[in-house]
This record gives C-alpha cells, sequence and structure tokens, in this order.
C-alpha cells in the first residue's frame, strides 16, 4: 500500500491577500483557484518544480480559525521550505522583503534560517550542507 499526504491546510485572513504573498513573494506556483461558493475556494499553491504536498490556502470562516491564523504551529516552526540552491533563494526572498528572523546559519544537517510568513507562521528554509556561504 503506497500513501502520501495530499496537502496542508494553511489558514489565512483573505485569499487574494494569501496568493499575493505566496506567489509574489515567495515565488511559488498556483495550482488551482476554483470558486465553490460565493465564500470559499479550492486554492493550491506550492514551491516551483515541488512534487511535495501542496499548500491549501483556506480562508478562516470561524472565530476558532480566525484565532489560529499565524500561529498554527503554537509558536514552533510549522513549515519547511527545502531548496537546493540556499542563497540565491535566501537573497531573492530578502529582497522580496521577506520577514527573517535570525542570520542563516550552518547546521551538520545543512544551511537553514528562519523566516515568517505574512500571518507570522514560522518557516525553516532549508539547504544542503555543501552549499558555499555567500
Amino acid at each position: 500500500m503506497k500513501q502520501t499526504i495530499g496537502g496542508i491546510t494553511l489558514l489565512v485572513r483573505d485569499y487574494d491577500e494569501a496568493l499575493a504573498y505566496y506567489c509574489e513573494k515567495l515565488g511559488f506556483d498556483l495550482l488551482e483557484d476554483t470558486a465553490l461558493d460565493d465564500d470559499k475556494r479550492w486554492v493550491l499553491v506550492a514551491p516551483p518544480g515541488s512534487t511535495g504536498s501542496p499548500l491549501l490556502l483556506a480562508q478562516a470562516a470561524t472565530p476558532a480559525q480566525q484565532a489560529s491564523i499565524g500561529n498554527q504551529a503554537g509558536e514552533r516552526v510549522f513549515l519547511f521550505l527545502h531548496t537546493d540552491e540556499f542563497w540565491p533563494a535566501y537573497r531573492r526572498m530578502e529582497a522580496q522583503g521577506v520577514q527573517f528572523l535570525e542570520e542563516p546559519r550552518h547546521e551538520p544537517y545543512g544551511w537553514v534560517v528562519v523566516f515568517a510568513d505574512c500571518y507570522g507562521n514560522k518557516w525553516d528554509l532549508l539547504g544542503p550542507a555543501a552549499a558555499e556561504n555567500k
């Protein structure tokens, strides 16, 4: 039996605000944007070339969902963005105004830097250990 995770829900305030951040600032691809009714859309985004699970951008509809925006992992790093070219990805994101919460650092598993998305969710940008420090 083969199984995969088909997607990860990310609560957002507004679909278009989230699309602007993920597609313009992070450079993600819009995979699908389908209206389900007057207020609900099926919006999938993923990093370019990704073969992993996409993000389902879900506009918060209840007070409990709205309260979770930006803190879906209880202030821990929530999502991990892997890249095969750490420094070009870091510099591109920095130029786009992505909010980094620390300086890049080298760990035994590779280069890493924590950033916050437009809602405050923490992410790791991760690259290979062999990446040069540029």
